[in-house]
């Protein structure tokens, strides 16, 4: 029987966008149906592979995109989006991966779960990209995402801190924004893929929460009070205002987290 990890690793090491989407979705149905071992008998890949296109720039090099007002502005932000969402793929997989053995079963079925619901929103954005006249990769994009991958690769408290803990959780904040202009340009296709993310995102941001809490519980420590000294140390950016707090709040984001930390 082949294990979860080097099913896990065989996706990562997917470089097309397509091919990697479905490898993923069928790791997540084969260790649902248990046709996967709980083993770990291969390391995650420190950087996974990487389509041709798009070409990554680094973070202060990347064009303007604009508000998304006309088509080719719509445009740029979904090609933007589609890669966070592919990103996101490689990220829940790492999870998986890299901290399954540590954490156990239910971790593991959380992060599959979230990566082929990544993959799906990857595939909704490519597809919307196609209806456009455009493709996944005829943009530049960064690699921003994965840096925080590489920074908490030691310690699942510090990945659950930053990637469904800020990262995922300023979609939370940030989309329905997104989601109103492409209404208000009439662009109520986009629109419905967006809303469909965002609710899906809630319930990452939720798993997040979750086992960062119960990491916390075996440490003994406060999880608001680890969680920003795990951000502070960890995420290079800010944390700041205005927060979706209803979403929040779904996502198990309560107050007593983000008291403080803008």
């Amino acid at each position: 029987m082949q294990t979860v990890a080097g099913a896990i690793r065989a996706a990562m090491m997917t470089a097309d966008p397509t091919a990697k989407a479905m490898a993923t979705r069928a790791v997540a149905r084969e260790w649902q149906a248990g046709a996967l071992a709980f083993a770990f008998d291969v390391a995650m890949p420190d950087v996974p592979a990487r389509p041709a296109e798009p070409r990554l720039l680094p973070p202060n090099a990347m064009p303007k995109r604009g508000r998304g007002g006309s088509e080719r502005g719509r445009i740029a932000l979904l090609h933007a989006l589609a890669h966070i969402e592919f990103v996101a793929i490689d990220l829940a997989l790492d999870a998986a991966g890299r901290f399954g053995a540590e954490m156990g079963p239910e971790f593991v079925s959380d992060w599959l779960s979230v990566a082929k619901d990544e993959a799906m929103h990857f595939a909704l954005l490519a597809r919307r990209l196609k209806t456009l006249g455009s493709h996944y990769g005829a943009m530049p994009a960064h690699d921003g995402l994965w840096d925080a991958a590489c920074e908490t690769a030691h310690d699942v408290a510090a990945r659950l801190a930053v990637v469904p803990m800020v990262l995922e959780a300023r979609g939370l904040d940030v989309t329905p924004v997104t989601i109103e202009r492409f209404e208000t340009a009439g662009d109520s296709r986009s629109a419905r893929i967006l809303q469909r993310i965002l609710d899906d995102e809630i319930r990452h941001v939720r798993f997040g929460t979750t086992h960062f809490s119960r990491v916390c519980e075996s440490r003994g420590e406060s999880p608001p009070a680890l969680w920003k000294t795990l951000v502070h140390r960890h995420f290079r950016g800010a944390v700041k205002p205005p927060f979706n707090d209803s979403a929040r709040r779904s996502a198990g984001l309560s107050c007593e987290f983000m008291a403080g930390v803008a």
